[in-house]
């Protein structure tokens, strides 16, 4: 739709106009004009709101949403359409779904169930066969249809050797190897962070050891292979005092860390409330203020919700039994707000297209719109009513939330977030 946009404030360094106060046209999804006070000569449908804030759309690198296979935790149209109303531009989609994406006809499948979308959909392959850590899958072909990265969703390498020749094999087409960092045998039969609160509760404990020692071998492999890696979702504070030495040194390696590692710590675990248990862990505030800290300065690439919808069979259970994850799209935003400041949000959230090469450009004349919109001024409560994913298994229920988020205008598209 051709739009005009008006009295928006960009949020955008590399704009020139970062920080001002514009009206935008946009016709056949390209910004034809910005300035003040743009005509109308009644081609152009117009939208307004009060402190509307705008900047380059945001880009989550990994979200979880079950189709094929789980669509009774998500579908790929409903999780699109969630994105879209939570400012998300574009997103990573995880390869966990049943069957796994690991050759290039399922590529095509979730790339094309995304078709016609204001969100786009950039599908993560396996980086092993089923994600069973045995044998590289089919990277290249894989590539070729269309995934931007290669990485076992929630599962780390157990064979060294195999995410060596990963990272090997990947650099004959520029490929990236996505290696979450946390050893099996360490976490043994861990549920909570290990320390005073998990001994408080009886629970068994995942030490900080488990992530970390995975980060340091993974780091030692990158430097071996000299590959380009990206590890996801750090939790401890060691964990990012391992990768801003390994970028000290020169190594091609980028991280994330997920929303509820920022705002929530093992506190929340008082009440043996499973929306809480996510992987990895909830760790301590100590943890918590280290990751702010990676924020601030640039040790931590970007920022992810890790959105992982659970059905209620898989979490109204025993802490122990109940699987981990959290949705996160529709808080992510809010939440942020509470704990960082608003440039350093949105360059944390729209740096993951850097990581995997996705084309983005300022917001300037005769670019592609591809906007968030977003105001910063509201104080509320995150509740049922703005959960708009089928699973409801969101840890920020209850949670103090900051700002609005208006909805993006994408592929030509204007989705607005009415809730």
């Amino acid at each position: 739709m051709n739009l005009i946009i008006r009295k928006a404030k960009i949020v955008d360094p590399k704009s020139p106009f970062h920080h001002q106060i514009v009206d935008l046209k946009i016709t056949q999804g390209i910004i034809e004009e910005i300035g003040t006070a743009i005509p109308n000569s009644d081609t152009h449908s117009e939208y307004q709101q009060e402190g509307l804030h705008l900047s380059q759309g945001w880009f989550d690198t990994s979200v979880s949403l079950g189709e094929p296979g789980f669509e009774d935790r998500e579908t790929i149209a409903n999780g699109l359409d969630v994105a879209a109303k939570s400012g998300f531009t574009g997103i990573a989609l995880q390869p966990n779904s049943n069957p796994i994406i690991d050759n290039q006809s399922q590529v095509h499948f979730v790339k094309q169930k995304a078709v016609n979308f204001a969100t786009e959909l950039f599908p993560i392959g396996a980086l092993t066969k089923n994600s069973e850590g045995k044998d590289l899958a089919e990277l290249f072909d894989m590539k070729n249809a269309g995934a931007v990265a290669f990485g076992d969703y929630g599962k780390s390498l157990a064979n060294a050797n195999l995410l060596k020749i990963g990272l090997q094999y990947v650099q004959d087409f520029d490929g990236l190897v996505i290696a979450f960092a946390q050893d099996e045998n360490i976490k043994g039969n861990g549920v909570a962070n290990e320390g005073i609160v998990s001994t408080r509760l009886g629970l068994k404990g995942i030490p900080n050891l488990a992530e970390e020692l995975m980060v340091a071998r993974n780091l030692f492999l990158l430097e071996y292979t000299a590959g380009k890696l990206h590890i996801p979702t750090i939790s401890t504070a060691k964990s990012v005092a391992l990768i801003k030495e390994a970028k000290a040194k020169g190594l091609k390696v980028t991280c994330s860390v997920a929303v509820h590692h920022l705002v929530l710590t093992d506190e929340k675990l008082d009440g043996f409330d499973t929306r809480y248990k996510v992987s990895p862990p909830l760790r301590t505030e100590a943890d918590r203020q280290a990751l702010i800290a990676g924020i601030l300065d640039n040790t931590i690439d970007c920022i992810t919700t890790d959105h992982n919808p659970m059905d209620i069979e898989h979490k109204k259970m025993e802490f122990d039994l109940a699987k981990s994850g959290t949705i996160g799209l529709e808080s992510a935003f809010g939440a942020l707000l509470t704990v960082l400041p608003l440039d350093k949000i949105i360059e944390k959230l729209t740096f993951g297209k850097s990581i995997l090469n996705i084309e983005s450009q300022e917001i300037n004349k005769n670019n592609k719109a591809n906007f968030s919109l977003f105001q910063i001024d509201n104080n509320w409560t995150f509740g049922k009513e703005n959960i708009m994913s089928k699973s409801k298994n969101s840890a920020f229920l209850g949670q103090a939330m900051k700002g609005k988020v208006l909805g993006i205008y994408n592929q030509g598209k204007l989705v607005i977030n009415h809730g």
